[in-house]
């Protein structure tokens, strides 16, 4: 299907509004978007390279008469933070729903459907400010294009509505965290050093960067256990470095543990098996 870019269309219609040309006002159509839920209702955690998928439900009204094609016209969900006249960002899908039919009448047609956003990092996520709660919007597009050029004539008409305020979504970095306990094997009682680095998603350089001065906890699992427990907590300091010192006790597992923020996901690193002779 062809993309229907609400962003692109925006700042399209606001450079065209500047020059003051009068402008045909065309019907919208009478949609109705409802019961919208993003990633089902969880936070959306995203790093610098992978794309996301993230599953969108809705119950979308529509005219009966009303062909959507996802050729030369589209409707779904699109994420949206700023205002809905004015977004600062946007991000849409390009792919069709499934509907599925739930209910009729003489005059519209109720369906129940279910579509991913692919969310790639370098696509759509370009600074700090893009890890906060983005808003739901419908959006209805169509385009109807006259390429043959045999008449002297060609012509190209984009056309789009939004509604916005359907619901909302968390957008967090993705965050990194190591550990490593020094030395192993170790005696029985001497003192261990557990150094680490907790370190997230920076957008604007597609890259990882420390995380300072936030609250990070140590964890112990015993090698006969297989639950860890909290032994401390540190702050994360210069370039997201960890460090801290514990005695040695028996053979087991080190790590820290973040618990996220509103701007950045949760993480656990992998543990650390340490000797105790």
């Amino acid at each position: 299907m062809r993309k229907f870019a609400i962003g692109t269309a925006v700042c399209g219609a606001l450079a065209l509004s500047a020059l003051a040309v009068p402008t045909a006002s065309a019907a919208t159509p009478d949609l109705s978007f409802s019961g919208v839920v993003v990633n089902g209702g969880k936070a959306i955690v995203v790093g610098t390279t992978a794309t996301v998928k993230i599953p969108v439900t809705y119950t979308l009204t529509r005219p009966a008469d009303l062909v959507i094609d996802y050729k030369n016209n589209a409707a779904g969900i699109m994420l949206y933070r700023g205002s809905l006249a004015t977004p600062e960002n946007t991000i849409e899908n390009d792919a069709a729903p499934v509907c599925t039919a739930t209910a009729t009448t003489a005059t519209t047609v109720t369906e129940s459907c279910k579509e991913t956003i692919a969310l790639d990092p370098y696509d759509y996520l370009f600074e700090a400010a893009d890890a906060t709660t983005w808003k739901a919007a419908g959006f209805y597009g169509h385009i109807a294009e006259d390429s043959d050029d045999s008449d002297g004539h060609v012509s190209f008409e984009y056309g789009y509505d939004a509604w916005g305020g359907l619901g909302t979504a968390q957008i967090k970095r993705a965050a990194k965290l190591t550990t490593n306990a020094t030395p192993e094997p170790v005696k029985k009682g001497a003192t261990l050093t557990v150094k680490g680095a907790l370190t997230r998603a920076n957008w604007e350089t597609s890259k990882y960067s420390g995380y300072t001065g936030q609250s990070v906890t140590l964890q112990f699992r015993a090698k006969s256990s297989s639950t860890y427990k909290n032994v401390k907590t540190v702050k994360s300091g210069t370039s997201g470095a960890l460090s801290t010192t514990v005695k040695a006790s028996a053979d087991g597992y080190y790590r820290y543990t973040f618990a996220g923020t509103t701007t950045t996901g949760a993480k656990s690193a992998a543990g650390d098996y340490v000797d105790v002779k």
